[in-house]
């Protein structure tokens, strides 16, 4: 089969895939629109965040199957590829660790100030009075929003800090969810303004979907307690930022963020984000995933849905049965 990859992907796995007598085409800098050209008589479209158009799906005249190297597929118009039959898989779980582990890298750097101090220091500033003046994290209240592979990550790293996790209970979860929420010893509440309420960090890991857009908005906030760290390395769009900009000047609420509703597509950009500036915000470039270990092991999952494509079999398909 042609496999465009349409972002970098690493050499291995690329060499393993021409050895079993793939095509495989590497344009890394493509985006939205030069897609729509370059997508030609590909086979197999891999992409990571480059957006996949209806326009660029109806310019692919071989396309068998689209591979998000990754979980999230908001990028994507998985509607149009199943219009056409084409179905869209993605990679869960593959990063997860990567992703928690940027959280508890944020939620420290909150509680330590440690961007700060690092920033006076090389200014020629000395200033420990300042920045001795910590909470700490042990016997802290962590809510965690969105209990799934990342979710459950973040809750295992927050446990070894001696941070008490708090779920909300959902009948519905699988018994090997049920067996780590027990073997953790997180705390379930029934709904999620009780979460809130008893919480002073939260950690947002939903999926983009249209009940997760806008969850965090005025009412949410209205909920947290003051001084709250809201940590986020999910979706942009997850936020209503108007009402969390009100929130961080009214309540003081402090945030770590990966990721922001209208962050640039490309790799390298200008970015005018009032969030982002804000001073009680540390922020990260949208690079929760972007671990070596993290893109081995999406990469390791790629090849494991080509190779069982091969065989006529369609793994983690995300658009039905098409």
């Amino acid at each position: 089969m042609k496999i465009l990859f349409a972002d970098k992907f690493p050499d291995s796995g690329m060499a393993q895939l021409c050895q079993q007598g793939h095509e495989c085409v590497s344009q890394p800098d493509l985006d939205g629109n030069t897609l729509v050209e370059a997508i030609g008589d590909a086979e197999v479209l891999v992409v990571r965040s480059t957006r996949v158009t209806s326009d660029a799906i109806a310019a692919a005249a071989a396309l068998h199957l689209v591979i998000r190297a990754g979980a999230g597929t908001n990028t994507i118009d998985i509607e149009a590829a199943a219009a056409r039959k084409i179905p869209v898989c993605n990679v869960p779980g593959k990063n997860a660790i990567a992703v928690a582990e940027l959280v508890i890298g944020l939620l420290i750097a909150i509680d330590r100030n440690i961007p700060d101090n690092v920033i006076d220091l090389r200014a020629g500033q000395w200033n420990k009075k300042k920045y001795a003046a910590a909470k700490g994290l042990y016997g802290r209240h962590m809510g965690i929003v969105g209990l799934g592979a990342i979710g459950l990550a973040v809750a295992q790293r927050a446990r070894a800090f001696g941070i008490q996790v708090y779920v909300v209970d959902k009948p519905d979860r699988k018994p090997e969810m049920q067996e780590q929420i027990s073997k953790l010893e997180l705390q379930t509440v029934p709904d999620l303004p009780t979460l809130l309420a008893c919480c002073d960090i939260v950690s947002l890991n939903v999926p983009a979907a249209p009940e997760t857009r806008g969850l965090v908005d005025s009412t949410f906030l209205a909920a947290v307690q003051p001084g709250t760290i809201i940590l986020n390395a999910s979706r942009g769009d997850v936020i209503d930022e108007a009402a969390l900009l009100k929130a961080m000047d009214e309540k003081g609420v402090r945030v770590g963020l990966d990721v922001y509703a209208d962050e640039p597509a490309a790799s390298q950009s200008s970015f005018d984000s009032q969030l982002a500036m804000h001073p009680n915000v540390y922020g990260t470039h949208h690079i929760g995933a972007s671990t070596d270990q993290a893109q081995a092991a999406v990469a390791d999952g790629v090849l494991e849905i080509i190779e069982a494509f091969d065989t006529g079999l369609v793994l983690h398909c995300v658009n039905g049965q098409v």
